[in-house]
């Protein structure tokens, strides 16, 4: 049976990002495949020390010698058969939790060859879901799209393909708008986005999910 995991790089559980790939785990588990949800703010570790023991001579290759929580994730992921990467947009990046993971998980299946660009044992797919609360227009207008392709080629040279991409624009992102300040928002305009966008979404992550399971 084929594997796929999804990492939540977000610290809001049952928000716009884990409900995002848990749609995607649906759309894969309709095609057959065993899920699992991996939520990264559950465990305590850190990004890269930069030790190189990954890129040692008659080391292990693609095995961080960093001892902490990450550790036996880092080992589960080489038994998938997809990735779907989640993360919300903090400061225009992916969030600290997230870009520590991946220094962990890239680095470490990336020695400094050119002929060798990936010591990850196989060739999967993946996904990258993004959520934010800027609109299409600001995504744009502010090159982040730009700014997020290095770890997205950074995850195709890892794992031997492209992921495919997923952003989901003005998220809605409070409960009560009203105990917050937030004034560049318009509160009825996120509810009126959120019961009309986000759904679609969900479908895209849903069909996004079966493709990975299919193509696995």
């Amino acid at each position: 049976m084929k594997k796929i995991i999804a990492i939540n790089g977000s610290p809001r559980k049952d928000w716009n990002t884990e409900t995002l790939l848990n749609k995607a785990l649906e759309g894969a588990a309709s095609q057959g495949a065993q899920t699992e949800l991996v939520n990264l703010y559950d465990s305590d570790y850190t990004g890269c020390i930069s030790c190189f023991a990954c890129k040692k001579k008659g080391g292990e290759r693609g095995k961080c010698a960093v001892k902490d929580d990450l550790s036996p994730l880092l080992e589960k992921l080489k038994t998938a058969d997809a990735i779907v990467f989640g993360s919300p947009i903090y400061f225009m990046n992916m969030t600290s939790g997230m870009t520590a993971f991946l220094e962990r998980f890239l680095f470490s299946n990336m020695i400094y060859s050119f002929e060798i660009p990936t010591v990850f044992p196989k060739k999967i797919p993946s996904a990258v879901i993004y959520t934010m609360g800027m609109d299409e227009k600001r995504m744009e207008d502010s090159g982040i799209k730009n700014s997020l392709k290095f770890y997205e080629g950074a995850i195709g040279r890892a794992l031997g393909n492209q992921p495919e991409l997923l952003y989901s624009c003005d998220t809605y992102q409070f409960t009560d708008y009203s105990k917050y300040e937030s004034s560049m928002f318009s509160e009825p305009a996120k509810a009126k986005h959120k019961a009309e966008q986000f759904p679609a979404d969900c479908k895209k992550a849903f069909d996004i999910g079966a493709r990975l399971a299919k193509n696995a």
